[in-house]
């Protein structure tokens, strides 16, 4: 089984009584997404110094590219989960789209348009370094952003978003 795999598992609950969730479980869900994220963030800022070394484009490629390669693992990770459930075709898709969003929107509109580009623009201006600039902007980004995503997902499982879709019958 596959490390995404692994994370659609984990966020399948069975009908036993809810527990709080461990570190274990956060650890599972989010690690494969972030370490996609990560590479494809360093990737695509050390892509643009070979054009510029300003900070601001810098960070606007990173932003991207973190974007693109984090959300590629977790769209799989919860198109699995939901598969598991029973869901299949188009509705699939629009089931993923919708936890997708109701896990990360409030999370990444925050982060996208304004936490994480002044983070990742201060750590490319403050550090000497672009990979090092990038890795602080990240990680003080990233504190915020599960801090809001995390609570998210707890509030779709706890309201039956996650399973519902599976119960719904096919339009």
């Amino acid at each position: 089984m596959t490390t995404i795999e692994h994370a659609a598992e984990a966020s399948i609950e069975d009908e036993a009584p809810k527990r709080r969730r461990g570190f274990v479980f956060w650890i599972v869900r989010y690690l494969p997404a972030e370490i996609a994220g990560t590479a494809a963030m360093i990737v695509a800022g050390l892509a643009v110094t070979f054009w510029t070394d300003h900070p601001a484009a810098i960070a606007v490629a990173a932003l991207l590219g973190e974007f693109i390669g984090f959300y590629v693992v977790l769209a799989i990770s919860v198109g699995l989960e939901q598969s598991r459930l029973g869901v299949s075709g188009r509705k699939l898709v629009a089931a993923t789209f919708l936890l997708l969003v109701a896990e990360f929107g409030a999370a990444e509109i925050l982060d996208t348009l304004l936490i994480r580009p002044a983070a990742l623009l201060l750590g490319v201006t403050l550090l000497q370094d672009p990979v090092w600039g990038l890795l602080a902007g990240k990680l003080v980004a990233d504190v915020i952003f599960y801090a809001v995503a995390a609570g998210a997902f707890t509030l779709t499982d706890k309201i039956g978003l996650r399973r519902r879709a599976a119960k719904e019958p096919a339009a």
